[in-house]
């Protein structure tokens, strides 16, 4: 990528906290920030931008006031979207986010036709989903950020079982962004060391149920979710795609066959790249993960089908 500029739709906590972590890091040359409330990216943008003069080289942080302001970007990440309120029911929430991410994704089409787009916004399947119809473009410029936060996740929980390897650590999570998610400990490793030579089955066992619980720990604490970790597992995996680094992520993508499915966003291992998507990874699964990953497809396609049945797209 030659432009190495960087859209982010949503100065929320997520969203200012991948544009700080790709400003730190020194990756992009530009990074746009867009919200609802341009306040919020004006002042966002230039507390990032002032942050800058210490880091390896000079980003330029910038606010769009408008989305015809934030254009020609070579990636466009989008957190926006609103969380669940006590009085909404799921489908409320579907259908208000799914209605922002349509939206959102016109704007891209119109003023960053060839971008990548990475989609962070909750339920991220099924919004990944959206903006796959929305755009109509090939599957590997639509990823969604999932797997790369859950298996941050799981590897935070192996290093406190193991008590060493902070930083050697190659967790795998396929499957949806929630509660059906899909953590692997028989393909995760410590300096290599399959996990299961290192700890016990109980030990995985206790693993695979506090990742699954990784986001609710941290709004028990902080009445808000996280911000950091999805921050951090944003820019990484925008640092690939610029870099072209073919760097392995858990991505929710479009499958075409891969797995036995056809049209739905799943997270599965992905190779990616300067193209985005450029290889995805076909795990062998067993009876047992051929079930999970079953029930996991399910979830994201109910959820598929109450749009649907709302004449969402058509």
């Amino acid at each position: 990528m030659v432009g190495r500029k960087v859209g982010i739709v949503g100065a929320g906590f997520v969203g200012a906290t991948a544009a700080y972590s790709l400003a730190m890091v020194g990756t992009v040359r530009e990074i746009v920030l867009f919200d609802i409330v341009p306040e919020v990216a004006i002042g966002k943008a230039i507390d990032i931008g002032q942050s800058t003069n210490y880091s390896p080289k000079g980003t330029i942080v910038s606010a769009a006031p408008t989305p015809s302001d934030m254009r020609d970007c070579d990636i466009v990440v989008i957190t926006a979207g609103v969380p669940r309120r006590s009085e909404m029911t799921r489908a409320d929430l579907l259908n208000i986010n799914a209605k922002i991410m349509k939206e959102v994704v016109s704007d891209i089409k119109k003023y960053s036709p060839n971008a990548i787009i990475l989609v962070v916004s909750n339920p991220l399947d099924v919004m990944t989903y959206i903006a796959h119809i929305e755009t109509g473009w090939e599957r590997n410029r639509i990823i969604g950020m999932a797997g790369a936060l859950d298996s941050s996740r799981m590897a935070y929980q192996i290093n406190k079982k193991v008590g060493f390897g902070s930083g050697q650590t190659r967790a795998m999570v396929i499957g949806d962004h929630g509660q059906n998610m899909i953590p692997y400990p028989e393909i995760s490793t410590v300096g290599g060391v399959p996990l299961d030579q290192l700890i016990s089955k109980e030990d995985m066992e206790d693993i695979v149920e506090k990742t699954k619980e990784g986001g609710a720990e941290i709004v028990k604490y902080l009445k808000t979710s996280a911000y950091y970790a999805p921050g951090r597992a944003i820019s990484a995996m925008v640092e690939s795609m610029l870099d072209d680094s073919k760097t392995v992520f858990p991505s929710a993508v479009m499958l075409d066959g891969e797995y036995g499915y056809k049209d739905i966003v799943v997270g599965v291992p992905v190779v990616i790249g300067a193209n985005g998507v450029e290889e995805i990874i076909e795990l062998k699964l067993d009876d047992e993960m051929k079930k999970k990953f079953a029930k996991s497809v399910a979830s994201i396609q109910e959820s598929i089908d109450i749009l649907k049945n709302s004449n969402f797209f058509s």
